[in-house]
């Protein structure tokens, strides 16, 4: 699949990231979003897809290390995901 035939998919996830409903979330989902997908194929942006569906409270608790993110979520992205070094305010 084509960086073109993602084009859609990107931008619906982009404005997902940055539109959560907290600050908090916003800057977690978007920031990362904004610091990786350029390099994503489709199943980098299918667990980014994925990640979208969790709510933002289990997600946000993975990343201060309150709780384990779910077996299907880890990985090499949710590694980057639980640094938060992309996170730039």
């Amino acid at each position: 699949m084509s960086s073109t035939d993602l084009a859609p998919r990107l931008a619906r996830a982009k404005f997902r990231a940055w539109h959560r409903g907290t600050r908090e979330a916003d800057y977690t989902f978007g920031c990362f979003f904004d610091t990786y997908h350029a390099d994503w194929g489709e199943a980098e942006l299918a667990w980014f897809e994925a990640l979208l569906a969790h709510e933002d409270p289990d997600v946000l608790a993975w990343t201060m290390g309150i709780a384990p993110p779910p077996v299907e979520m880890q990985g090499d992205l949710m590694d980057a995901l639980l640094r938060l070094d992309f996170v730039r305010i």
